[in-house]
């Protein structure tokens, strides 16, 4: 607990101060529920304090339910007080705390002075233009778009126009396979509601995308991660996995994935749809970044043709996070069901969103969006790459397209502290630990290859000592 900082000089009382630096670790994270603290008299001799003021300090945290004392044993953290009535068991909120400490400090207001962790492209590299030039093309179009109720499986234009897109990556199907969504989190979230639950064992990719553990830890999943190799999936890890834990679900992001920035290869590919049909298995396939890759690359849908496959997609991380248009692509009865889901759970998606991104995606204009977005990307990773590897850092795979970067200083290392660290520059970092299906501690770190374009995160990087795990 050494990591407190107290100031006799403070205008603020020395309890006060204690109060402070304990909720503040809590609240980060940093201090997890069941962590026990030292000794009142370790903790008084420690800082320099009273035993009486630390006593005073421990006692106010217990009330605010930051502490709990247990007799004869000190004090511990205590865990986060639930949300609802206790019989409510599909939806508690502290399930995904870690999840909604991500995503608050990465989507609220803030003066950060870099970004390297976020999830995102720049708004200033999206289509603002073409999202413009769409939106006065809708505005002259009269009709009950603009006041009424979508389709409940979107609007039929956008729907066919995406089969097509999906035939040219081998893909066949038809409009009735397809929903839209608001964008790819809100499809695999209804994937989960109507396939997943309470005390499902659910394969996920480790590391993998922290959002939907937060999506499966709500319906109250047991999540059991695939460890993810520079080809992919384990596959071996994954037979054993099944045969131990009987999931009946695998989501995975197969190209470009987050957190890596791998595109699985073609014979881990075979081999995960060999494994669902030996196994039943369903395997939802998140393709959200799939647009930025340069090249060919085939889909475990191209394969499956949509038989145990369900395909996600979306236009947020290319068009505009603010339109959130996504689709998921399956079965015909299995599109039928989540279009009931859709419905009973949010009637219908923005028609007037969707038909916009219709209008970009037939201007012409999409196309020369991706390939200069690809090759701007393309040179902001290969700066970034340099960067990091000039402050030291051990890259996981190198690779040419895609955000993501997965990175290290040292294996020893606890991402999370780094974080909270750079955090305190105005530096928001995601630890690897946030992309844990287990929340265990990582040296890992995902970088966002177009928000590395500030020096003062590897100055930070470079000058930050290393801390163990």
């Amino acid at each position: 607990m050494n990591f407190l900082d107290l100031d006799p000089h403070d205008s603020r009382p020395l309890i006060e101060q204690i109060v402070a630096g304990i909720k503040q670790r809590v609240d980060e994270r940093l201090l997890r529920p069941g962590t026990r603290l030292p000794s009142l008299r370790h903790f008084a001799k420690e800082h320099r304090v009273s035993k009486f003021t630390v006593v005073q300090a421990f006692d106010r945290l217990v009330a605010m339910g930051y502490l709990k004392s247990r007799q004869g044993s000190g004090f511990y953290v205590a865990q986060r007080p639930e949300y609802g009535n206790a019989a409510n068991q599909s939806c508690r909120l502290e399930r995904a705390m870690d999840v909604l400490w991500l995503l608050r400090n990465a989507l609220q207001e803030q003066s950060h002075l870099a970004m390297p962790g976020a999830g995102w492209l720049p708004g200033e590299w999206m289509d603002g233009a073409g999202i413009q030039r769409s939106l006065r093309t809708l505005a002259r179009k009269s009709g009950p778009h603009l006041t009424g109720y979508g389709l409940p499986a979107g609007y039929e234009p956008l729907r066919v126009l995406l089969a097509r897109r999906l035939e040219d990556q081998g893909i066949g199907c038809s409009s009735r396979q397809i929903v839209t969504t608001r964008g790819a989190t809100h499809a695999l979230d209804l994937i989960s509601r109507l396939f997943v639950k309470p005390g499902d064992a659910v394969l996920v990719d480790d590391p993998g995308y922290y959002t939907l553990f937060g999506y499966l830890k709500l319906s109250g999943a047991r999540l059991v991660g695939v460890p993810w190799t520079t080809r992919g999936p384990d596959t071996g890890a994954m037979e054993r996995l099944i045969q131990e834990h009987k999931p009946k679900v695998f989501f995975t992001n197969t190209v470009l994935h987050n957190p890596t920035g791998v595109s699985i290869a073609q014979p881990v590919a075979h081999r995960v749809l060999q494994l669902a049909e030996r196994y039943d298995l369903m395997v939802v396939e998140d393709d959200v970044y799939g647009d930025l890759l340069s090249g060919q690359l085939t889909r475990l849908a191209t394969l499956d043709q949509l038989e145990r496959v369900v395909f996600v997609s979306s236009f947020s991380k290319t068009v505009s996070a603010s339109l959130r248009v996504g689709f998921l692509a399956c079965k015909y009865e299995i599109a039928e069901s989540l279009t009931d889901l859709k419905l009973l759970t949010s009637l219908t998606t923005s028609e007037i969103d969707e038909r916009l991104v219709y209008e970009l995606l037939t201007d012409g204009y999409y196309r020369k969006h991706l390939e200069k977005l690809r090759s701007r990307l393309r040179k902001a990773r290969g700066e970034a790459v340099k960067n990091l590897e000039n402050s030291g850092l051990e890259l996981y795979r190198e690779e040419e397209d895609g955000l993501f970067i997965w990175a290290r200083r040292d294996p020893s290392e606890n991402a999370t502290a780094l974080a909270a660290a750079a955090a305190k520059q105005g530096i928001m970092l995601a630890p690897g630990a946030l992309f844990s299906p287990y929340q265990e501690a990582s040296p890992w770190l995902r970088f966002n290859a177009a928000g590395c374009d500030n020096p003062a995160i590897f100055r930070f990087l470079q000058t930050e000592p290393i801390g163990g795990g």
